[in-house]
Order: C-alpha cells, then structure tokens, then sequence
C-alpha cells in the first residue's frame, strides 16, 4: 500500500506521538526517518557514528551474528553489511542512548519490513535486551518464537506479520510487560487463544489470517485496545458480551470470517467510540440489537453475509457519522424510515439478497420462508462455553459458505 520509505516514516510518527517525551523513542524515531529517506543506499548509509563497542553493544554484535547464520535467503541485501562489530551502522538496526544511562549506545530498534528474508529467530536474540521495536513485516522467518525474547523487557511494538511462523499462540510475548502492539497476522498459527492474552495493555492487537480455532475468551473485555482485527480464523461460538467492557477504549472491531454464532449482543450498542464494525461472513442469527443506534460515532458497519433477520433500524440508519452500510446476503424483511432510501443520506449501502419486498436482487420466496417461519429468540439462545444453544431452524442452503468479497480491508498487512 505504501512504499518502505513512506511506511517508515507512518510508523516514526505514530510511535513518537504514542510516546510523547520518552528519549529513547524519540531518538529511535529521527535516526529511522533519517535511514528511511536513504533506503535505496542503504548499504553505505551510517545510522549513527560509530561509538565505542560497550558491553550491551558487544551482547547485540553476538546477537546479529548468530542471527545472519540462520538467515538462509536475503535477496534484496538487507543483511549484506552486517558485517563487523560496529553495530549501529547495520541495515535496519537503530541504536540511541539507553534510557538508564544516557551515556551508553544500544541498539533499540530492528526494522527489516519488506525484506523478503528467509531463516528463522534464534535464541541468541534474547540478547537485545534494549530493544524497544521489532518490525519484520512481510519476510519469509519461519519456525517458532524463542522463550528468550522475554528478555524484552523494553519491547513496545512487535509486527511479525507476514511470515512463516507456526505453532501455538506465541505466548512468550504474554511475558513481555511494555509491549502495546501486537502484529501477528498473515502467519500459521494455530489452536486456541490464551485468556491472559486480554489482560495485558495492548494499544492493538492484529490476529488475522491465521488458523486460531475454539471460541473467542470471555476473558476479551478485560483488554484496553483500541484496535482488535481477529479476521479469517475459525474461532467459531460466540461474540462474548464481555466486550462491552471495551467502551471506553475500542474504536475498530472486525471479525469478519471468523465462524460467530448466535446473537449480535446487545452490549457491542454500548461501545460509543467504535468507529469501524465489520462482522461479515459468520453465521450470526437475530435481530440487530437496537442498541446499535447509540453508535454515534460509527462509520463503517458490515453485517453482510450472515443469517440476520427482522427489521433493519432505523436508528441505524440515522448514525450520524456512518457512511458505508453493508446488510447484504441476510434475510432482513423490512427497512425501517430512512434505511429504505439511504441514498438521500450519502451514505453507501448494499441491501442485495434479503428478503426485502419490492426490492431488486433479493432471494426467492422459498429461501425466505425457509428462515422466516422460524424467528429467533435471542433472549432464549444462550452462549454456553462460547458456544450458542437453542432451536434455530437453518435451512442447508443458508450455511453454505458463500465466496470472500473481492475487497475486504484485511487482504494486506501493510502496517509497518
């Protein structure tokens, strides 16, 4: 989406502003935009004079090293002049002062985004205790996390999306008690989320497009996030009412593809910062909860492709700040006041494939009745487990699983 040097420059911003006056950000910020500018050179470019080699250097010179061997493919030469004790001038390393001495050189920032490197995390890399940012967007790393990464005590992002990594939810960063981003999508991990996960500080937590199965924790809505991306996994159950907990935090919740059952919860109404709501392609049944129309603030819903049902709200519709409303591939029979028009209102929609009368491209009578005949009580269909229980009468032709949209904002991980 955006060139090296630009998704660089992206980052520094929003790390310094996240930040504020912390020294070692602000320092890792400037010499990074100043490398970032000179990419293309990036084999003769100094990120720092070179200081004297002190211990917390020479652990970092060990590090590196041990890591350059296990790097099997580096096609575009990141690594080529890692080369020597000299550190700090190492493509994508970035050294500052520490935060506990100022007259000590550490390396606190590694950013290999977009390298296309192959090789795996060895132990060794417990060594760059000083390490504050760890960016390998988009490389070919495999394998599993070393336990020793718990060494980074002073780790605030970690973005290992894109890559190879496997195995079970990495839960060494669990262990890491500064890090407030968490990065770990378009990766092959595998089985249930850990519930400590939702204890800790996280700014943004980015888990899609992985292979994350069993039920969402109830233990979601004791996390702070802003951000939650849980997209194309196969959790499955339901969307645990604990995350009305998030209402003071949470502006973007998107579980698209996901394999949610049940009941929108009245409780998601209650997140008045949410700004972004897309939980297309699950198998969710009901109403939409009215609640909803206490979003002030949304812009962006999606609940296509689900088995909704009832009446679309007028409330909804009249959200203030919403400008895209996709209900489509549900079965909705009736648009309350303004939803029937909401082309009067600027506001982009997509009502195809409901059972909406006098309406174009909606589905057959006999798909409608099939569902309509039998509503659904959502006061009567309990989560037990995370998993919905109750008489819902489905018919085979609603669960069919119906093609991704050609545009779906999770079909990249551009975020440095």
């Amino acid at each position: 989406m955006a060139s090296v040097s630009s998704t660089s420059f992206v980052t520094c911003v929003l790390f310094l502003l996240l930040l504020h006056s912390s020294s070692i950000f602000h320092n890792l910020c400037a010499a990074k935009h100043g490398a970032a500018t000179n990419r293309h050179n990036r084999h003769h470019h100094h990120h720092t004079q070179n200081p004297p080699l002190n211990p917390r250097l020479y652990r970092a010179f060990l590090a590196l090293q041990a890591w350059k061997r296990v790097i099997y493919s580096d096609p575009r030469n990141f690594t080529q002049n890692w080369v020597g004790p000299s550190v700090c001038n190492y493509s994508g390393v970035y050294c500052t002062r520490a935060l506990d001495d100022t007259k000590v050189t550490v390396v606190a920032g590694i950013d290999l985004n977009f390298g296309d490197i192959a090789g795996f995390l060895p132990n060794e890399l417990g060594l760059l205790s000083d390490l504050a940012l760890l960016h390998l967007n988009s490389n070919r790393f495999c394998g599993i996390l070393p336990m020793s990464l718990s060494n980074l005590t002073l780790l605030y992002e970690l973005d290992l999306s894109n890559n190879r990594f496997v195995g079970s939810f990495p839960s060494v960063v669990l262990s890491l008690p500064t890090l407030h981003y968490l990065d770990i999508r378009y990766n092959e991990f595998e089985g249930p989320l850990p519930p400590q996960l939702f204890n800790k500080t996280f700014d943004a937590i980015f888990l899609n497009n992985n292979r994350f199965t069993s039920s969402i924790p109830a233990s979601l809505g004791q996390s702070s996030a802003s951000v939650i991306v849980f997209a194309n996994n196969k959790f499955g159950g339901c969307l645990p009412e604990s995350i009305v907990n998030f209402a003071d935090t949470l502006e973007e919740l998107v579980l698209i593809n996901t394999s949610l059952s049940g009941c929108l919860p009245q409780q998601v109404g209650f997140l008045y910062k949410l700004r972004v709501l897309d939980v297309s392609f699950n198998k969710l049944v009901g109403p939409i909860p009215y609640s909803l129309a206490g979003l002030s603030h949304l812009e962006q819903l999606n609940l296509g492709h689900n088995m909704l049902s009832g009446a679309v709200p007028m409330g909804v519709c009249e959200l203030p700040n919403l400008n895209n409303f996709t209900f489509s591939y549900n079965f909705f029979c009736e648009e309350e006041g303004i939803c029937q028009n909401l082309t009067s209102k600027n506001i982009v929609f997509d009502d195809r494939r409901n059972c909406l009368p006098e309406k174009p491209l909606q589905r057959s009578p006999k798909e409608c009745n099939a569902v309509l005949e039998h509503p659904v009580d959502c006061f009567e269909l309990c989560c037990v487990g995370g998993v919905s229980s109750g008489s819902v009468a489905i018919p085979p032709a609603a669960l069919t699983p119906i093609g991704m949209p050609v545009s779906s904002p999770i079909t990249a991980p551009p975020y440095p």
